[in-house]
């Protein structure tokens, strides 16, 4: 309805303007249904260029307006804001349109089919998935589901960091466990993993048992002098455990990445070399530095320390040039906000290479710290982690969908409070069940009548007039806007929102209005403004990753 109605004004501004190229028309829907439909400010924006008066270029737009059986009345309002009130007939095609389109409803072709890699989760695999990992792989996951909808052809990615001093931490930790020092002894290190879960490591490498884990099997050898084997179990079992937390909550990457075969592949040396020969480096203090201040960074970073190992942005680095090589020229990262200080480094070291990699590559979401209730007090702690809420924790508490709803339903920039006992709640005031409730009822409704859905395809809409009927179809009206919108801001929680909206207006049809009427006619209409609801209320929330019951 936007583009139509942009289109219509559009041609009504040609007189007025040489070159329309240049325009930004603004539609944006009044807070009150007595403004009608749709405002534009577009007479205002000409007022000045024109030398007119806004009100009087305003009325010329009005009395350019091509001929159309959309807009019913157009008014002026202000100081030049121009009013558009839809014809009742065009609220109603939403109706039809979407139950022609069915789950296709909302979805456009914006990506045209263009690769994009959408990087998320990538914890280290030193003990399972926290609060935070879950917020990440919510987010993450929604902004692929976003992506799809668009027309982007999506990778799904999880980088593991498996190398480095928390690996180390991590063996030294299983290793202990392996030879009987407990953490509160002497001789337990003072870095370690306390959590309960390495208990369970330590005693399944003495059992030397077989762990599978995306493209690895390793048997543990059961020798408690042999540190290599118990790193390589270690890292291979929270693999494994990380990919039950993430069945468990429902999320499926297309490619897992090694941090270490960046390493061992000479890929991370190679793109040292490359650094280095760009002219982008220089040693000073017997270390490599990278001249990031070059590229936008307060400082110069620091790639190979004195002592010969590369600090942690240069493996970054390595494995963003193989996301280039691979042909991805877009590339999302959904991390922790603790990231946000390597991003500068990482896309100066990526323009330093010099192979045509834009400013600005790759793109980030940044999500921020989830704190978790429980009776009004703070959750900190799990027995089986040791020093954190698990992602697990959060899943058997509440379930998977009240879990990934809550984790993606706020700006990813904001902090979230993920209060238990308001997710388990079955009440109004628990957003994610007054949604599926929405469904729900549209479906109970639905059964009762029994009968055929294709009678609602042609349903005679003409009925459709009342208050409840009109806001509705105005909310259904907005979804496709709202996908496109939120997938080119990166906002999953636009959509968390619309839904929370469409479904108080199917509440407040629902308890206004009763569907089994012996008039035929306003049955069918009114049983078919229910469904096409069922229907985008079952899109939203398979964006979000998130069932829709037909029975609460």
């Amino acid at each position: 309805m936007k583009q139509t109605i942009t289109a219509l004004i559009l041609q009504a501004v040609k007189p007025l303007v040489e070159d329309t190229s240049s325009l930004n028309i603004i539609l944006e829907r009044p807070k009150s249904a007595d403004h009608g439909d749709f405002a534009t400010n577009i007479a205002m924006q000409l007022a000045k260029p024109l030398k007119q008066n806004p009100r009087a270029i305003a009325q010329q737009i009005i009395d350019g307006l091509p001929a159309n059986n959309v807009i019913s009345k157009v008014d002026i309002a202000g100081a030049g804001f121009i009013n558009f009130f839809v014809s009742a007939d065009s609220k109603q095609a939403i109706v039809h349109e979407v139950l022609q389109a069915g789950a296709g409803f909302g979805r456009n072709q914006a990506g045209q089919a263009e690769k994009v890699q959408v990087e998320f989760v990538s914890a280290n695999p030193t003990g399972p998935l926290h609060v935070g990992h879950g917020r990440g792989a919510a987010v993450g996951d929604c902004l692929c589901r976003l992506l799809d909808a668009n027309g982007w052809d999506v990778t799904r990615e999880f980088y593991y960091n498996d190398a480095g001093a928390q690996i180390d931490n991590l063996t030294k930790s299983v290793l202990a466990r392996v030879q009987g020092i407990n953490p509160d002894d002497a001789g337990f290190p003072e870095d370690g993993y306390r959590g309960d879960y390495i208990v369970d490591i330590a005693q399944a490498y003495l059992a030397k048992a077989t762990i599978i884990a995306d493209d690895m099997q390793v048997t543990a050898s059961g020798d408690v002098n042999d540190t290599e084997s118990i790193r390589k179990f270690a890292v291979a079992y929270l693999r494994h455990e990380q990919d039950l937390d993430l069945q468990a909550f429902q999320i499926k990457f297309d490619v897992f990445s090694l941090e270490s075969a960046l390493y061992s592949e000479g890929k991370v040396e190679n793109t040292v070399q490359s650094l280095i020969a760009s002219g982008h480096t220089y040693e000073l203090d017997d270390a490599l530095w990278l001249r990031t201040t070059e590229f936008g960074d307060d400082k110069d970073r620091v790639m190979r320390k004195k002592e010969g190992g590369f600090t942690y942005f240069v493996p970054d680095v390595a494995y963003h040039r193989e996301k280039w090589n691979r042909g991805f020229k877009r590339v999302i990262n959904e991390q922790g906000a603790d990231h946000h200080s390597t991003i500068t480094r990482v896309r100066a070291g990526l323009q330093a290479l010099d192979v045509g990699i834009p400013q600005g590559w790759p793109e980030y979401v940044l999500h921020q710290m989830v704190t978790v209730m429980r009776g009004g007090e703070e959750v900190k702690l799990s027995k089986r982690a040791g020093s954190y809420v698990t992602l697990r924790d959060l899943i058997e508490e509440v379930g998977c969908d009240a879990t990934r709803y809550f984790l993606a339903a706020r700006s990813p920039d904001s902090q979230l409070v993920f209060d238990i006992d308001l997710a388990r709640a079955q009440t109004n005031d628990n957003p994610v069940y007054y949604i599926q409730y929405a469904h729900a009822r549209i479906c109970s409704v639905l059964n009762q009548w029994n009968g055929d859905a294709a009678n609602l395809t042609a349903a005679e809409l003409s009925p459709l007039q009342s208050a409840t009927e009109t806001a509705l179809m105005q909310a259904l009206g907005q979804y496709p806007e709202v996908v496109s919108s939120a997938c080119q801001a990166l906002a999953p929680h636009m959509v968390a929102n619309y839904l929370k909206e469409l479904a108080s207006a199917l509440h407040s049809y629902y308890n206004d209005t009763k569907f089994l009427v012996d008039d035929e006619q306003v049955k069918l209409a009114r049983l078919a403004l229910i469904t096409a609801t069922r229907t985008v209320l079952r899109n939203g929330l398979a964006l979000l990753g998130v069932g829709a019951p037909e029975k609460m």
